[in-house]
């Protein structure tokens, strides 16, 4: 297992998610609900940030590796999913929505998983479709995780539950779109 920079901040991703969800669980003597919400809002953040910047790093320093090309996405999930759980249980968020978001990742995973088993990986390569709805799930998630009002103007309530709606919505659209490029292929190799 390669050990470099991009890495070591991909492992940080990790780490940052039981913060996030335990941020929740703490006594409400120790901080108060929207500290809570405050607390998971600056983690989630920076968990985000060390997505993009461990990118950038291992791309500038041309240190990618398969182990990083393995760990980036499962750390991204594993952040989305730990933080919309903690949303459907602490703040109400549907969790039918939570539901097609986590599903879809495990769904689409299983798909790529099969797709570079069988050599055909860059048919199910990322989307513009897919990067506009992770892009509408990382502004929604920590807004959820604020629950306040932005500067005195935004409800973040509000405007978090929009925009998970639609990135429930880009989430369905982009899994058929990969459903329906793998399609020639799962249909061949059924036969």
């Amino acid at each position: 297992m390669p050990f470099n920079t991009p890495i070591l901040l991909t492992w940080l991703r990790v780490a940052l998610i039981p913060l996030v969800v335990g941020v929740y669980y703490l006594p409400d003597t120790w901080l108060s609900p929207f500290e809570k919400g405050l607390a998971a809002t600056v983690v989630f953040v920076v968990a985000a940030i060390t997505d993009w910047f461990d990118g950038f790093l291992a791309r500038r320093w041309n240190q990618t590796s398969a182990f990083g090309a393995f760990l980036d996405p499962v750390a991204d999930k594993l952040m989305v999913a730990g933080a919309l759980l903690v949303l459907v249980e602490f703040r109400g968020v549907n969790a039918v929505i939570a539901f097609i978001i986590i599903g879809r990742e495990i769904a689409i995973s299983a798909l790529r998983e099969w797709m570079a088993q069988i050599g055909a990986s860059k048919s199910v390569a990322v989307s513009s479709i897919g990067k506009i709805k992770t892009t509408a799930q990382m502004i929604a998630i920590p807004m959820l995780l604020y629950n306040g009002r932005l500067f005195n103007l935004i409800d973040t309530d509000f405007w978090g539950t929009r925009l998970l709606e639609i990135a429930a919505v880009l989430t369905v659209w982009s899994m058929f779109y990969y459903l329906r490029k793998a399609w020639p292929l799962i249909k061949e190799r059924s036969e």
